[in-house]
């Protein structure tokens, strides 16, 4: 996405084009918020013989990668994980909920490109461990495939489904044992399992050869003990970007 932590346009995720723009997109100040934010993210995609950089699977993410069959790719990557900044949100000033800070993340994953007759489809299993132990370990599978493309326009859809260890799970959305003492919310302690679920459409104009407008809707909901998490405001939560990049 344009987002460091949304998907981007299908021209983006379904082709290894490189790109290299900035855009802005609107998102929750975090999964379950209902206080909506505006912030400037990248737009890149690069794949070279093996290193790779991209924002356009749903994370900001850079690796190494090798083949092992037609369209089938392995890799190690490192991911910016955006974390959950309290002054984004007055309920959990108002709670006092601890922020949960901007990190990394290290792992693997396996790619499959494919097209089923016109249709390109891509096909993304990714395990993401954070670099701070606390913070657990995540698996996200995601499905793009393209919808249309003609003339300077392509569209293309996604699905995307996000599991967490009981680490990862109570750093995020526990008030217990991980979370400050300080906050007034009820003791909750999130379990293991799935954790949201998502699914949106891609759009892409080419203004020119070298230039082209991204832009992405995503609709995601928490899932499981997330969503009965006292600091699920609400279950759902919408996600709007738009970007300009240059093609190379």
């Amino acid at each position: 996405m344009l987002a460091a932590i949304a998907p981007s346009a299908a021209r983006a995720e379904l082709s290894n084009g490189s790109l290299l723009g900035a855009g802005a997109r609107s998102r929750p100040a975090y999964d379950g918020s209902a206080a909506q934010r505006v912030e400037a993210v990248p737009v890149v995609r690069y794949f070279g013989e093996t290193l790779f950089v991209r924002s356009t699977q749903g994370v900001v993410e850079a690796g190494a990668r090798a083949e092992l069959a037609p369209g089938l790719h392995a890799g190690v990557q490192a991911a910016y994980e955006s974390g959950r900044q309290t002054q984004e949100s007055s309920f959990l000033q108002s709670h006092g909920v601890a922020d949960l800070g901007r990190g990394v993340s290290v792992g693997l994953h396996l790619e499959w490109d494919h097209s089923v007759g016109p249709v390109p489809i891509t096909l993304l299993a990714r395990l993401r461990t954070h670099t701070e132990a606390s913070r657990g370990v995540q698996v996200d599978l995601r499905l793009s495939a393209g919808l249309f493309k003609g003339g300077r326009f392509s569209a293309g859809a996604f699905v995307q489904s996000t599991w967490a260890d009981a680490w990862s799970a109570d750093a995020r959305f526990g008030t217990g044992i991980q979370r400050s003492p300080l906050t007034d919310l009820p003791r909750f302690q999130a379990d293991k399992g799935w954790l949201s679920a998502g699914a949106g459409l891609l759009g892409s104009v080419e203004l020119s050869p070298a230039w082209v407008v991204v832009g992405s809707v995503e609709a995601r909901r928490l899932q499981g003990s997330a969503a009965r998490s006292p600091l699920a405001q609400r279950a759902s939560n919408h996600y709007l970007g738009a970007g300009l990049a240059r093609q190379f």
